[in-house]
Formats: structure tokens, sequence, C-alpha cells
């Protein structure tokens, strides 16, 4: 009997073409592993994600037996894709057998979650391709003969198929997860692309605890009143007894949640059993500080730093097959990234992005600055997530900001406005508060600004001074031209322009230069990279007019210790001018907070949760239709309005040498190529028109001007004013 297949072979890497029901079998094995360890913390939904992912994985990809898809992979025809569109088989076998769920993943497992409202306006071929419907039904019970007589180790099952309880766009997205990931590692594994035996790092909670404890108490300077209350805090978060899914911590900036929090997670994750801890940071946060400290104090003996503190910048997720391996998943015991990529991963439809959500049931997750994580419009929905997360899904969550906004006591994000009980007492954030004072004033300069009026008003300031502007190209803009002013020396820069390679570095010679007293007349020009998560202390503040908890957040980065008693933070506005550039997404924050300061209202956190109140009463419309969305499970809607940064961005890779591994074929996992890339608008790759890797759909190569001062900025801003006419550059 002809072998049926399910990959074609890679002659060329020696690598031979994959059975039918070797395929098969593992997608089922690996798919059944990660769906009973996401159903060991489901209380509502264990047995139903169990049975639909089993269902899903036996009969995914039944299509490719056709005949002429047979020919296809056997190399018998000659084509780019299989003739026959191969999900609609399975797909119509399992709507046959009412396995309506299941039906649903296999029609998902490649193109994503569908519109729910739009299948069920189809009537009877909801979920079916119309366009090969006839021709399937006709040659439907000749492939099932074949499935069932092609050696398949599960032949028959027979598995119930209940519509989930509870909150059902979770669960279909956690069950796609679970079938996506097996199709796409048995996939990888075959073609050399991932390890055969994936390695497993156990989360070690208590052990890990005692570590960070070690860590800790070297740092404890006893005659030291801050470091007194910084250890008081450790250790009532540490010991903090909380039995519900959600909490919060409100401790002011410079108290230490970064270890304080994390002791916290490690206590809930042993007593809970929780399998992993993710921390998510602000969506443009620099995170690589925290994950030095915790690379530091939680890996143990023989451990790998790497593999147990996972860091994640930015997304790195690809459906093309060929670029799969480079996906970024949740799989280390502890995981830290930014809250584009975690809260991105909870709303998309798509597998390639939902492949490591079926890993975060049973994970405590660490919300750190809360409050600039998402922008107001999608908080309601989020928090519809965390809930969803805590009460199905076994997760417990911490929400912390040193100016946290409880968001959750506003009408439109919970009706019942619930009590989130506190991981500190009122006495100790009293005591943690004694160093705000009046550390610093907030003052509002009412004119814009161009770039030469920017230049020449942050100069007069004393410094050392931070500038923090709404858009990286703006921040680009303002430190070029400083540069121009008063020399190189005068300057850094610091946004996602950069590689996170050159962010670490231009972080160590920020950290450098600020801890040299004699050192004070230079600028800090950045994006809100900078804002929270990062300890750094600046003796003048500047922020482009943004949200009111931004503002908060930059003066968080000025007179951190207390030594200036006059110290500034200045809001200010840029002229939509030359090259600056401003921020949409910001529009509704930026009217709010220009309201209290033309209104002279005192700017302090006592303001943040009127403040959001009103950043979501002005965007109320999406706020409405987007939960709505959810609620009827129209993903690729919600995939798409769900946007933390709206718009189209791409991997661009800006390292040669990277670029020159890809060219001759070397692999690349996902941590070395995040290291040096950046995100890049495509619209603005497709309008310079950089070159895509052939080897990796979907990976740019980028060819303009870069460094490591302005990132790929450095290029970008010749173009921009070659095109405005500003100047003679050249376009490369």
């Amino acid at each position: 009997m002809t072998l049926l297949l399910a990959h074609s072979a890679k002659p060329k890497q020696g690598i031979e073409s994959q059975s039918y029901a070797g395929h098969v079998s593992g997608v089922v094995s690996r798919a059944m592993a990660a769906a009973h360890a996401a159903a060991h913390y489901s209380s509502v939904n264990a047995d139903s994600l169990i049975d639909v992912v089993l269902s899903a994985g036996e009969f995914h990809d039944l299509g490719k037996l056709d005949p002429d898809n047979q020919d296809i992979l056997a190399g018998k025809k000659k084509a780019k894709c299989l003739s026959i569109q191969h999900t609609d088989a399975g797909t119509a076998h399992l709507i046959n057998e009412n396995r309506v769920s299941a039906a649903a993943l296999v029609h998902s497992h490649h193109i994503g979650l569908p519109d729910f409202i739009e299948e069920k306006n189809k009537g009877e071929s909801f979920f079916r391709d119309d366009k090969i419907s006839t021709y399937v039904d006709q040659s439907l019970a000749s492939l099932l003969d074949k499935h069932k007589s092609n050696s398949y180790v599960l032949p028959s099952i027979d598995v119930s198929d209940p519509f989930p309880l509870g909150d059902t766009s979770i669960f279909f997205r956690i069950a796609l997860s679970c079938l996506a990931d097996g199709d796409h590692t048995d996939t990888a594994v075959h073609y050399g692309e991932y390890p055969a035996d994936e390695k497993h790092i156990d989360m070690r909670a208590a052990e890990r605890l005692a570590s960070l404890d070690r860590y800790v108490s070297k740092l404890i300077d006893k005659k030291d009143r801050r470091s007194r209350l910084r250890t008081k805090l450790y250790y009532a978060c540490r010991n903090a007894k909380i039995d519900t899914g959600i909490s919060s911590c409100d401790s002011p900036v410079g108290t230490g949640k970064t270890t304080a929090v994390m002791s916290h997670l490690l206590s809930q994750s042993d007593a809970r059993g929780l399998r992993r801890i993710i921390v998510v940071l602000p969506f443009t946060n620099i995170i690589t500080q925290s994950v030095q400290v915790y690379r530091k104090a939680l890996v143990l003996p023989g451990e790998n730093a790497d593999e147990v503190v996972a860091e994640l910048h930015h997304r790195a997720d690809f459906q093309d097959m060929n670029s799969r391996k480079l996906t970024a998943l949740w799989k280390a015991p502890i995981i830290v990234t930014t809250a584009v990529s975690f809260f991105e991963t909870l709303s998309s439809n798509k597998p390639s992005t939902l492949r490591r959500l079926h890993n975060l049931p049973g994970s405590a997750v660490f919300i750190d600055e809360s409050h600039a994580a998402l922008p107001a419009k999608l908080l309601p929905l989020a928090w519809r997530w965390i809930n969803g997360f805590a009460k199905e899904w076994g997760c417990y969550w911490v929400l912390a900001s040193g100016s946290l906004n409880r968001f959750w006591q506003i009408p439109e994000f919970d009706e019942t406005k619930p009590t989130i009980p506190e991981i500190i007492s009122d006495d100790l954030r009293k005591e943690l508060s004694c160093y705000e004072g009046n550390r610093v004033n907030y003052k509002y300069k009412k004119e814009g600004l161009n770039e030469e009026s920017l230049a020449e008003f942050v100069h007069s300031l004393p410094g050392p001074r931070i500038v923090i502007c709404n858009t990286v190209q703006s921040a680009a803009a303002a430190a070029k031209n400083y540069c121009q002013e008063y020399g190189r020396r005068s300057a850094e820069h610091l946004s996602t322009a950069l590689t996170p390679n050159h962010r670490k570095k231009t972080l160590d010679s920020v950290k450098s230069r600020l801890e040299d007293f004699g050192d004070t007349d230079w600028v800090l020009f950045a994006t809100s990279c900078v804002e929270a998560g990062v300890n750094l202390s600046f003796r003048t503040g500047v922020r482009e007019l943004g949200s009111l908890v931004s503002l908060l957040q930059t003066a968080g980065r000025v007179n951190r210790q207390g030594a200036f008693a006059n110290a500034e933070v200045w809001t200010i506005r840029l002229a939509e001018t030359g090259l600056f550039k401003t921020h949409p997404g910001l529009k509704d924050a930026a009217k709010v907070l220009k309201e209290y300061c033309d209104a002279q209202i005192p700017i302090g956190p006592d303001l943040c949760t009127e403040a959001l109140k009103r950043e979501v009463r002005l965007s109320g419309n999406i706020t409405t239709l987007l939960k709505e969305n959810e609620q009827k499970m129209r993903f690729p809607i919600v995939d798409k309005e769900f946007c933390v940064i709206p718009g189209d961005t791409r991997l661009a890779v800006v390292d040669n040498d990277l670029i020159q591994k890809i060219k001759w074929h070397e692999k690349i996992d996902w941590m070395v190529l995040q290291q040096g890339s950046v995100q890049i608008w495509g619209y603005k790759l497709e309008a310079l028109r950089i070159p895509e890797f052939e080897e990796f759909p979907g990976v740019y190569r980028w060819n303009l001007d870069y460094d490591d001062f302005l990132g790929y900025m450095a290029g970008l801003l010749k173009v921009e004013r070659f095109v405005s006419g500003q100047s003679g550059a050249t376009i490369i």
C-alpha cells in the first residue's frame, strides 16, 4: 500500500517526507499534552478541552489524503501549495458527527478563528469552504476509509463535544492554541527545526523564593531608612495571605516592587501549585533591567539563566512554515514580556500567535505599572480576560503600580465595582509614601515647540534632564537636533528604534553618567520605554502632553532620592511641524490632561481613576463594541481592533551579522532574532521598499542607515527630511 503523506520531502536538506499517520499521531500526542496541562487548572471546561482537542487533532489534516494533494506531497506534481484546500474535509466530518467545537478548530488551524456571527449566518454551510464543499462531500467517505486504514493508533474515538461553559471566547483560543502548537511543533521537529525531546524546567517555587530571600538579604542596609522600608515591603508582599484570583499592590516608585512582588508570586505559586510566572511590563518598556535582577536572584545551581527567565521584547509570530521556528513561546518557568506581546496574544485569532496561550492557565501574572499597560479604551476588555482566566483557568493576577488607578471601580469596567484585596496595608503604603512629599513640582508650557525652540528650552533647564516624547520619530528628531546644536556628548537617545542589544548599551551609559555627579549638562531623549520599571533619577523632567499617568511616571524618573528641593517636571506641547509626529492613540488622554493643566488643577495620583474614567468615556463607543464583539465571538474583529499599538508593525533585522547568517541558512532561534531586530510600521517598510527575506517570510532586511545612537531612525530621518525638502539627503 502506498504510504500516505502529511508533509513533502526536502531532498536538498536530506529530509524525507513525513507520513500522514506519523504526523497525525504526533499532533494528537503533543496537542493532548498541552490540553491536559491546561485542563488541570480549569474549573469548568477540563473535559471539554480534552475532548475537543482530541477530535480536532485526529482529523485536522484529513483533506491531505485527497489523491491530488498526495501527488503534490509525493513530488509527482509540481505546485507551490496543495490543489485542494485540506481543512474542509475534517471540518465536514466533525460537523456530520455533531462535534461542532472540534470542527471550528480544524477550520481555524491555519486561517485563524472565524467570526462566529458570519458563520452562523451561512446556515448549514457554517465553517465550510463553499468553493469545494460539494467536491469534499462526495469524496469524504473515501478519505475516511484511508484515514481509518492507515495504521493510525486511534482509528476511531468516541468522545462527546459539549459546547464549552463560561467564557467561550477564551475557551476556543486555548483549544486552538493546543492544536496549533501541536501541529506547528510536530512539523518543526520533522524538519529538524525544533528538538524532538523538549527540555522542561520546573517552577521550583519554594527553592526560587529561598534564593530570592538570600539575594535581597545582601542588599539590606540597616542604617539607611529607605533600605529598611524596601525590606519591609518585601516581607509584607512575601508573607501576604491572598485567597482571591486578583490582587493589587499600590506602592510608590523606588520602593523595590521588582523583587517584592516576585516574592509574593513565588509564595503564591508554591501555595497554589502554579506552573509559571509571567511578568508583564508596559508596552514599550525596557525589560532587560528586570530580567537581569531575576536571573541573578532566581536561577538555581546548574540551571541555564536564559532558559529559566525568558526575555521577550517583541512578538516573533509567523504563520509561514519556514518562519514558525522563530515563534516565541511561553514555556519557561519565568517569563518577562511586554504588554503588547501579552495582551495581543489574548486578543488574537491567529494560530501563530495563539500557540503560546495554552501555557497561560495555571500562571501567576504580574501586570507591572498596570495603569500604563494599555490604552484606556482597551482596558475594559482586558479586565474581562483577567477575570476569565482567574475564575476559570487557575490564574492569579497582581496589578501593581506606583500610581494605581483602580479601574475596576469604574462602571464601564465592572458594574459590580468589586473590591480587590491589597497586598500591603494602608499604614505601610503611607509609610512608603513618606519620600514623595514635594519631591517634584509640576509645570506646564502652553506654546507649541518646534525642534529648535525645544532644544533651546531644554538646554535652559538644570541637568541632567530627561525628555519623553510620544513617538519614536519625535524622540529621535529631537535628539538629533539637540546634538547638532550642542554636540554629541550632550545627548543620549533611548527608544524602540534601537535593538534590545543597543537599548541595553544606551541604558548602561545613562546609568553611568547619572552616577557621575559632575556630569550634568546632558539630556536623555526617550519614549515611554523609560517611564516605568527603570531605576533612573534625573534633575529635571520634560514630558510631551499625553496621559496623566505617563506624566506621573515621568516624575518617577526625577529626583527619586529627594535630593533637590525644587525639581521640576514640565508638560510641553510639540508643534506639528518638521519631523515631529503626533500620536493619534493618545488624543483622548492628552485632552484630559490638558484640561487639568489649563484649569491649574494640582497634579497627583489621586486624579488617576477620574482621568481614566474620562478617557474611557471619550472612547465609549469603541470600548462597547469591543466588549460586544468579544461576547459574540467575532474573533477577527477583536484581533483587528484590540491594538495596543495601533497599526501594522513588522520585524526588521538590522544587525548585519544576523542578516548574513540568515542568508547563509544558519539556524536562528527567536531569542537571537529579537536581539538584532526592531519593529517598524508595515506601511513604512513597503513605502521604502525594504526587502523581505525569502528564507523567512514576514521578516524584513533593513537596508537603510542604522546606528547605535538613533537606531533605524538614522536612516528614516534622512528619508523624511528628503521627502519634506529639508535637506539634500538622498534615499539609500
